[in-house]
């Protein structure tokens, strides 16, 4: 089996290398390949998850390179994490928002918008290569920010092999497993909404629903992504939130946090990633990995404790290292994993994945693309029937599914207008005259990567 990887030279390619090298033998992986149009950081990053991937299974084998059809050739699984522009495109389409008072995150907030303009392209060129070069039977798991509108977008290409993934409601399950230390198979949530925009209507352990003492846990609001949240919040919704939903539910104190803050989350990456870089390309990976694994875990380590830290207020304070033998915490490459595993053993299990909705939220049109707990059993992948949600859940989850099917039209047709519709629908944004002139500056600011706006 190959899976390859398109943004192996991302600063998390060793997470992902590990998560795969480990479960290598189990899964019959006998082929990865890491493939980035970045070729220095590929020569670093990817070289350092070569050595992961190496010491944990030397028996498979492992390529790096910048030719995506070679890439993609004979491929049964693709996980697509591209970062179009890198990172200080995205401190820039953060910081045009910001500079109109408006939300400014990568994924949820208007830069969002920014950010698909030029990753949607570049994703339709990839499927396209997998449809002509991978195995017929190829399945695409996508990272690539901002996962719904993508999710959306490509679905409604045609690309049915695609499938969005987000580790955010997985981390959250782990986490409530640690508070009740158990392993994290015994946790199960059931999940609805889209991506960074969804709702644990019930989180059970072992079968017994604990959302109710969940919300009422202080420990929880300490430890997990809770934290992000008051209880009264909690109660009144009557579930545990996706830490995403602070944005909504928190919106002038994220501007505000964000604009007090010496740099926008979007810069902090930016000096990190730059900084870590330049150290490391001084160093040889494959000679001296122990040097470059010091490197990565201090500059890491700054990333991972800032966290959310200049929007909330809370920072997470505890050292950070990198152990490649620890067993795999999961992330996106787990959910990947995951799915591969029922497929490969012809098992049923439960997933949270973002696909088609059909029928699966009363309220929700069946093509909508959806975050939700799903039954996984081959290659068949059914959402679980929610039936009526809260009407206040389901009026700010529709919102959003508006703005993204008007974002993915108005990137696929390259409409002006369009765009304008989306962002002034769009709840945090919600103004005609900001949206025009948010689209005006961000298809000035892409016009290296798409042209032809009309």
């Amino acid at each position: 089996m190959k899976i390859t990887v398109i943004g192996g030279g991302g600063v998390r390619s060793m997470f992902l290398a590990k998560s795969i090298a480990q479960k290598a033998k189990d899964l019959m992986i006998d082929e990865l390949c890491f493939m980035d149009n970045n070729e220095e950081k590929l020569r670093i990053y990817g070289s350092m998850a070569k050595k992961v991937a190496n010491t944990l299974c030397g028996e498979m084998k492992f390529s790096l390179t910048s030719d995506a059809v070679e890439a993609v050739k004979g491929a049964d699984y693709v996980i697509t994490t591209i970062r179009v522009g890198e990172d200080s495109m995205r401190a820039k389409d953060e910081r045009i928002a910001l500079s109109l008072g408006v939300l400014g995150q990568e994924t949820t907030g208007a830069a969002g918008f920014s950010f698909a303009m030029r990753s949607i392209p570049a994703l339709i060129y990839y499927c396209e290569l997998i449809k002509k070069y991978s195995k017929p039977s190829v399945k695409v798991f996508n990272f690539t920010n901002p996962a719904g509108v993508v999710s959306q977008t490509l679905r409604d290409l045609g690309y049915d092999f695609t499938f969005g993934i987000c580790d955010a409601p997985s981390g959250m399950l782990r986490s409530f497993a640690a508070i009740y230390g158990v392993e994290a198979e015994r946790v199960h949530g059931e999940v609805y909404g889209l991506n960074h925009l969804s709702y644990f209507k019930e989180i059970t352990v072992d079968g017994k629903d604990i959302t109710a003492e969940l919300i009422e846990n202080d420990e929880a609001y300490k430890t997990t992504d809770m934290r992000y949240f008051e209880k009264d919040l909690l109660r009144d919704r009557g579930c545990i939130l996706n830490e995403y939903l602070y944005y909504f539910y928190y919106r002038e104190k994220a501007v505000s946090n964000i604009l007090a803050a010496k740099e926008t989350r979007g810069e902090q990456i930016e000096r990190i990633n730059k900084a870590m870089t330049a150290e490391l390309s001084k160093l040889d990976p494959e000679t001296d990995f122990d040097s470059c694994l010091k490197v990565f875990e201090k500059w890491y380590g700054m990333r991972e404790s800032s966290y959310m830290a200049s929007e909330s207020g809370f920072s997470k304070a505890s050292e950070w290292k990198f152990d490649m033998f620890a067993a795999d915490e999961g992330g996106y490459a787990g959910v990947a994993l995951s799915y591969i595993k029922l497929a490969l053993k012809k098992q049923k299990g439960t997933m949270i994945m973002c696909v088609p909705n059909n029928g699966a939220i009363e309220g929700m049109e069946d093509e909508d693309v959806v975050e939700i707990t799903c039954d996984v059993e081959g290659s068949s992948c059914v959402p679980h029937k929610m039936g009526k949600i809260d009407e206040q859940n389901l009026l700010l989850i529709k919102a959003v599914k508006n703005y993204e099917k008007l974002a993915s039209k108005a990137i696929r047709e390259r409409s002006v207008s369009a765009a304008v519709q989306a962002l002034t629908f769009h709840p945090l944004v919600n103004s005609y005259s900001l949206a025009k002139e948010l689209v005006e500056k961000y298809i000035e600011h892409n016009k290296e990567y798409c042209d032809g706006w009309k």
